[in-house]
């Protein structure tokens, strides 16, 4: 009795937590669209398979975003290396392996976030500012790249692994999204380097008095930022058969908003990998069921504007009451 008491109350905690507001909304909004979509193909397998498939690069750059965020970082340069690394991978594809174009692609997104890190600290510039400087120097690289065009994947192997294959039946773009994922999950959750980090995010000076390296800390979280922005741009290089300038050029609001939503702190400090995963899936079920309403893309804009803010309220109230 005793444990199933327990058990009732852990549940409870849970339920009253901040980090619990994704799964009320998840399952209303999946809800909403169920009733109001009945009569066509929402509710199938096919429709949900489609939409883990198309939001996997936001999910990605969701999980690489929280990590940023834990230490009260902000990234505005992921949509920037989305392009810029797909258009590297697909570029030394043509005269390399998939090993040495995947890691070229990688490399533009440990690079960045380096960078990212390394004036973030030394400048004491906020990460805003940053990023925001460092986002246009990358669009501009990658438009000047392939002075604006496409370059086209013909990689059957590359494309397998990184966009239509499946494994054991299950798409290879869930396979990725449960893998980093995971990974994240247990960094954040059952490692010290997990703890670091959000510990640096909450209080760094009582962080730097416990002795974590607080400056080491932020940069890697910002290059892991960048890093998952990377594989971000290889996944979609391997869906859409190509790469070009203006991949994940809009996605940034529907990762911030993802995000924010699903739990994890804009300020540091508290951060939510299952949150950030089932955030990026509700933005995808949100403009699917806005597509299949017949709402514009301009709708759909508004509307994750319209979500950002009330995540960043509800943060900001938060951070309030904390105070």
């Amino acid at each position: 009795m005793s444990a199933k008491m327990l058990s009732l109350n852990q549940m409870k905690q849970f339920a009253l937590q901040r980090e619990a507001f994704i799964y009320y909304i998840f399952f209303f909004v999946l809800f909403f669209f169920a009733v109001i979509l009945h009569d066509t193909a929402f509710l199938t397998l096919s429709n949900f398979m489609n939409i883990v498939k198309q939001t996997a690069p936001l999910t990605i750059m969701a999980v690489g975003l929280t990590f940023a965020l834990a230490v009260g970082h902000i990234d505005l340069s992921i949509g920037s290396v989305v392009a810029l690394s797909a258009l590297v991978g697909a570029l030394l594809l043509q005269h390399t392996g998939i090993p040495l174009a995947v890691l070229g692609a990688l490399l533009v997104g440990v690079t960045v976030g380096l960078i990212n890190g390394l004036l973030i600290e030394r400048l004491q510039v906020s990460s805003l500012l940053i990023t925001l400087g460092t986002m246009g120097i990358i669009t501009g690289i990658a438009r000047q790249l392939t002075n604006l065009e496409s370059v086209p994947i013909i990689n059957q192997d590359f494309t397998y692994f990184f966009g239509s294959g499946k494994v054991l039946g299950m798409p290879i773009l869930l396979l990725w999204t449960l893998i980093i994922g995971g990974c994240a999950y247990i960094i954040l959750k059952k490692l010290a380097a997990g703890r670091h980090l959000l510990a640096v995010g909450g209080n760094p000076a009582a962080a730097r008095a416990m002795g974590i390296k607080v400056t080491k800390i932020r940069v890697y979280a910002l290059i892991a930022s960048s890093t998952a922005a990377a594989l971000a741009g290889l996944l979609y290089a391997g869906r859409l058969h190509g790469a070009r300038y203006t991949l994940g050029e809009a996605d940034l609001l529907t990762v911030i908003a993802a995000v924010a939503i699903g739990g994890t702190s804009l300020f540091g400090g508290r951060a939510c990998i299952v949150g950030a995963i089932l955030g990026t899936w509700l933005m995808g079920i949100i403009n699917n069921g806005l597509i299949l309403s017949g709402f514009s893309t301009n709708e759909q804009m508004i509307t994750r504007g319209v979500i950002l803010v009330v995540a960043v309220a509800i943060g900001v109230k938060e951070v309030r009451n904390n105070g």
